[in-house]
């Protein structure tokens, strides 16, 4: 994780602890940790959630109420936020006492790489935490919380999501079939209309006629000729031709004719729509990709994860002034990531190599696919923070049924994850101790 300044990088440790008030066991001892003139606004297993630190809450969300032009209820958001910070004690609990350990050597390295990447040393960290009223032991097990919370939240989401053969299959036969809606094809009809409301006698004389038509077809005849000579379309004096569309731009009655069929091959049977009889042939089809050539990505991004001291709409107004800096020349956009992005990648000046279709999450993946190449996102909201996406190369890859199944479980794992996340935090919630307090603002 990588910020411009102390206070957002101690912020992004609070993300997930909030500004915690830890206590070691029952309510008195929790209450002994809290600052002067404070108030419990609730315990929460072996932890508790200030007053103060509801307040801050609020104001959050107020702010971002504003922004989008709400007019929010004060007892709604003192509830949301009670509620939210509550969420984030469940977890941090439950993650202290069925979470991975992090040793002391671990927490040393992550403390000094928050201090390197502020460009600060170790004493000048400790100094600066001090003027911003944090202690530093408590600055070190919120990141310790953080961590755990983490490890703990991906371990068991991950592992409650099951993904069977079934599945698979499943979601393989969808992709093959949306493929093949993006098919071309060009199909050619001779239409013998059938007026609305018509009478028994008329429809049997109109079926009598393309019933004609498609026999002259079936007798040798050429298609184009039959057409031009019977069918009442618009497409008559080009043999019928409707020209080469995708197959999900034409009526399904004609996709389904064709389906089977093979180019220059006609339909044995007319095909009855309410327009009236149509005889169908197959002119050309220009088959869907294959499910095996798959389209991948080289992108980069920056990454900020919003936190207590970070909103989401501040986030995305910081993501887009990068983008206004690099656009003008003032920053490249490895400039901007390295000294600010938030993840792993920011080392590389923000790059995330090659990646294939359904290897990012759903929202950061659609804006992706949406960029030309060299194009840069408007900021894009997952559940990792708010990034900023350029697109550098894309090309298509063969690959193997294995791995074409690997990467289907992937996706499909990406899409139960929320599912997933909401059913474990409920449960969380329902197995912990949760005491709320009456106090005043």
């Amino acid at each position: 994780m990588r910020k411009n300044c102390l206070a957002s990088a101690a912020a992004i440790l609070l993300a997930m602890a909030g500004a915690s008030v830890h206590a070691q066991g029952s309510t008195p001892a929790a209450a002994a940790t809290l600052k002067p003139g404070d108030y419990i606004a609730a315990v929460v297993n072996s932890d508790v959630v200030a007053a103060s630190e509801v307040v801050q809450r609020v104001e959050r969300l107020r702010e971002e109420a504003r922004r989008r032009g709400d007019n929010a209820d004060p007892e709604l958001l003192r509830k949301q936020a009670l509620d939210a910070l509550i969420e984030d004690r469940v977890i941090v609990t439950y993650a202290r006492e069925n979470g991975p350990r992090v040793d002391e050597a671990e927490l040393d390295r992550v403390v000094g790489n928050v201090a390197a990447q502020n460009k600060l040393t170790m004493e000048q960290l400790r100094e600066r935490l001090k003027a911003e009223g944090m202690d530093y032991k408590r600055f070190r097990e919120n990141l310790r919380d953080q961590l755990m919370s983490e490890r703990v939240r991906e371990r068991e989401v991950q592992g409650r999501i099951r993904i069977t053969d079934g599945d698979i299959d499943r979601y393989l036969e969808e992709r093959q079939a949306a493929a093949q809606e993006r098919a071309m094809i060009n199909v050619a009809q001779i239409l013998v209309p059938v007026p609305e409301g018509a009478s028994p006698a008329v429809e049997a004389e109109r079926r009598a006629k393309a019933q004609a038509a498609l026999d002259r077809v079936k007798a040798g005849e050429d298609f184009a000729k039959v057409a031009a000579e019977v069918s009442e379309d618009a497409n008559k004096a080009r043999g019928g031709e409707i020209g080469m569309r995708p197959a999900d731009r034409l009526p399904d009655l004609f996709v389904e004719a064709v389906k089977d069929l093979k180019s220059g091959e006609v339909s044995a049977t007319l095909l009855r729509s309410g327009a009236g009889f149509h005889v169908m042939k197959l002119v050309e089809r220009q088959k869907g990709s294959s499910l095996n050539m798959v389209l991948q990505t080289h992108a980069r991004h920056v990454l900020l994860r919003p936190s207590a001291q970070l909103s989401a709409e501040q986030a995305a107004l910081r993501m887009r002034e990068f983008k206004r800096q690099i656009e003008a020349g003032r920053a490249t956009f490895e400039q901007i990531a390295r000294q600010n992005s938030e993840d792993g990648s920011a080392e590389g000046g923000g790059d995330l190599g090659w990646v294939s279709s359904g290897g990012f999450v759903p929202e950061f993946e659609e804006a992706m696919n949406a960029l030309p190449l060299g194009g840069i996102s408007e900021p894009v909201m997952s559940r990792f923070g708010i990034h900023l996406i350029q697109v550098l190369e894309r090309r298509d890859v063969v690959m193997e049924n294995k791995q074409l199944r690997e990467q289907a479980r992937t996706a499909l794992r990406e899409r139960k994850y929320d599912e997933a996340y909401g059913e474990w935090v409920k449960d969380l919630r329902a197995r912990a101790f949760v005491e709320t307090r009456e106090w005043l603002d």
